[in-house]
């Protein structure tokens, strides 16, 4: 949670949330391209929730588009929509979800 948290207040909002995106994006692209393709994605994205959040249909992500699963994923976490995200919100499947983006 600490990574996830750096003001230390116990919840993760959507700037933390994408902070911590932007830092996972890079790990996941290993070719540097700026992108992140199915097989960089394995195990986060599915081909339908990849296909989804790629408007420009080029079959990768970029890290505004990366950026956007990162926001729908924290506001389906979010049920309360409070605009913050504690530990037992992070926990739910939909929390889960979310962490596979940015942890």
């Amino acid at each position: 949670m600490k990574v996830l948290d750096p003001d230390a207040d116990g919840t993760v909002d959507l700037a933390e949330a994408k902070a911590a995106g932007a830092v996972e994006f890079k790990k996941l692209d290993p070719d540097n391209d700026g992108t992140l393709d199915a097989k960089e994605l394995a195990g986060r994205v599915d081909e339908a929730e990849l296909k989804a959040a790629d408007p420009d249909n080029d079959g990768t992500l970029d890290l505004n588009e990366y950026n956007a699963l990162i926001e729908k994923r924290f506001n389906a976490a979010n049920p309360d929509n409070d605009g913050t995200l504690d530990e037992a919100e992070l926990k739910s499947p939909a929390g889960q979800s979310l962490l596979l983006l940015i942890h």
